[in-house]
C-alpha cells in the first residue's frame, strides 16, 4: 500500500468506510498514524485492526490533524464538516493523502483526469495506452482500487487518477504532471452554489498545478467558465478540440460515437505529453476493450446488438450514445436528475421507439411523445422484453438512461447487470 512518512504519529479522523475510506484507515495505521474511524452501517465499522471506532459526531475534533471524509460526504450541508471548519481541522479526502505520499515514492509523475462526462472512458484509456506502451502504470481514484491500497509503481512509473469534483474538493496539493478537463455542463448541483461553482471544482486541477506541467482542457469549458484563470502562468495548454485523430475510428470497436472520439482526443493529447510514440497510441485505440456498462456490447443477438450504457446517468452523457448509432430503441429512466432531456433530443432522429422506465419514467414519456414513439414499460425488463419483440436486424437496443439508478438499483452498476442478466434470459 501507499504511505507516508509525514503521517507517523499523527491524529486523523476518518468518516465513511466504504472501500476508499477502508483503505486509507489501513494506509494511516501502517504510518503509525493514529485513527477514529466512523461509518453509519455496522458491518462496514468491522476488521480495521487497531482503528479506534467511535461515532465522530459525539467527539471533540480540535485534537485531529485532519478529517478524512469519503468523497460521497456532502461538505455544503453535513453538520461534521461544519464541526471540522469550525475547530479549524483540515479536511481531505483520499486523493490528498496521496498528493502528501509522493514525497516517499520512487520517482514518477501524475495523469489528473476531471470533466462531468467521460472520466472513466479515457482514464481507463491512458492506462491501456501506457500499458501497451510498456510504461508501469496504476489507475485509481474514483475508478478501480483505491490508490492507496495499491503498491507503489517503480521508477518511472505514471498513476492515472480519475477525479470528481467531489474528490477535487478534498485535495489541496496534488500538483498533476498532465491534468486534463473534458468537459463541464450542469451536474450535482445540489452540492455546489450554482453551476459556475461546480466548474470552478473542477478548474482547482490546474490551479493546483506547477508551471512546468501541462493541462489539457475542453476548449468550450475554457471560453465559457475560464476554467484556466487560476493555471500558473506559461504552463503548457492543449486543447482537446484540436487534437487529431490517428487513423480511422471505425477500426476502435469500443471507441465508437463523437463522445468517444472526444475522449480519444484528451487521451492522445495526454500520452503525447507524456512521450508515448504515435504509431503506440494508434495500436492501443484499437486493442482498447472499452468498460463495463459504458457503450458495452452485451450481446448481438439475430443481428440485433444490445449496448449497456447504464453509466450514462444524465442526458449529457446519454446524448453520445444516441449519437452513435443510426436506428435506436432507447430504453430511458430511472432518477431524474432534472426535468428535460434537452441535451438528447437533437438525436431523436436516430430513435426508433423510446421505452420509458422509473420514477422518470411518466416525465420522460410525456417529453418525448410526438417526437418518437414511447412505451411507458416501468421497469427495464419489460422494456427489454418489448425492445426484443419490436427491434429488427441492423437496428441497437440500447439501455442509456439519463437517470441515476436510485429508484430501483443500488447503483449503475446494478442497473447494467440486471439489463445484461435480463438480455442473457432472452437467449
Amino acid at each position: 500500500m501507499i504511505v507516508a512518512r509525514a503521517w507517523t504519529g499523527k491524529t486523523f479522523a476518518v468518516l465513511g468506510l466504504a472501500r476508499s475510506g477502508a483503505a486509507t484507515v489501513r494506509a494511516l495505521l501502517a504510518a503509525g498514524a493514529r485513527v477514529t474511524a466512523w461509518d453509519s452501517d455496522p458491518a462496514k465499522r468491522q476488521g480495521l485492526g487497531d482503528a479506534t471506532i467511535a461515532d465522530l459526531d459525539m467527539l471533540d475534533l480540535s485534537g485531529f490533524d485532519a478529517l478524512v471524509v469519503s468523497p460521497g460526504v456532502p461538505l455544503n450541508t453535513h453538520p461534521l464538516a461544519a464541526k471540522a471548519r469550525a475547530a479549524g481541522v483540515p479536511i481531505v479526502g483520499d486523493i490528498e493523502l496521496f498528493a502528501q505520499a509522493r514525497a516517499d515514492l520512487p520517482p514518477h509523475k501524475v495523469v489528473g483526469i476531471t470533466g462531468t462526462n467521460g472520466k472513466s472512458t479515457t482514464t481507463a484509456l491512458v492506462h491501456h495506452i501506457l500499458d501497451t506502451a510498456g510504461v508501469p502504470a496504476r489507475m485509481g481514484g474514483n475508478i478501480g482500487l483505491p490508490i492507496l491500497a495499491q503498491e507503489p509503481l517503480p521508477d518511472g512509473g505514471i498513476y492515472v487518477l480519475e477525479l470528481s469534483s467531489y474528490q477535487i474538493d478534498l485535495t489541496q496539493t496534488l500538483d498533476c504532471d498532465v491534468a486534463a478537463l473534458l468537459n463541464v455542463t450542469p451536474d450535482h448541483l445540489d452540492r455546489y452554489d450554482g453551476f459556475e461553482a461546480y466548474a470552478a471544482s473542477k478548474a482547482r486541477l490546474f490551479a493546483m498545478q506547477s508551471r512546468a506541467h501541462v493541462a489539457v482542457v475542453d476548449y468550450e469549458a475554457e471560453a465559457e467558465h475560464g476554467v484556466l484563470d487560476g493555471a500558473p502562468e506559461g504552463m503548457a495548454v492543449r486543447f482537446i478540440d484540436g487534437v487529431p485523430l490517428p487513423g480511422d475510428q471505425a477500426r476502435w470497436p469500443s471507441l465508437q460515437g463523437p463522445h468517444n472520439a472526444q475522449n480519444g482526443r484528451a487521451a492522445i493529447a495526454v500520452c503525447e505529453a507524456l512521450g508515448v510514440a504515435e504509431d503506440v497510441i494508434e495500436r492501443a485505440l484499437e486493442t482498447f476493450t472499452g468498460l463495463p456498462h459504458r457503450m458495452e456490447r452485451v450481446a448481438t443477438l439475430n443481428g440485433v446488438a444490445w449496448i449497456n450504457d447504464s453509466k450514462a446517468t444524465n442526458p449529457e452523457s446519454a446524448a453520445p450514445a444516441l449519437a452513435a448509432f443510426p436506428r435506436i430503441h432507447w430504453i430511458v429512466g430511472g432518477k431524474a436528475k432534472g426535468g428535460d432531456l434537452d441535451a438528447c433530443l437533437p438525436h431523436l432522429g436516430n430513435v426508433v421507439r423510446a421505452y420509458t422506465i422509473g420514477d422518470a419514467g411518466p416525465r420522460f414519456a410525456e417529453v418525448l411523445r410526438g417526437q418518437v414513439p414511447v412505451a411507458e414499460v416501468e421497469t427495464l425488463e419489460r422494456a427489454v422484453k418489448l425492445a426484443a419483440q419490436e427491434a429488427v436486424r441492423g437496428e441497437v437496443v440500447l439501455l442509456s438512461p439519463a437517470a441515476a439508478s436510485f429508484d430501483q438499483f443500488r447503483d449503475f452498476e446494478h442497473r447494467g447487470a440486471a439489463f445484461r442478466e435480463a438480455v442473457e434470459a432472452l437467449a
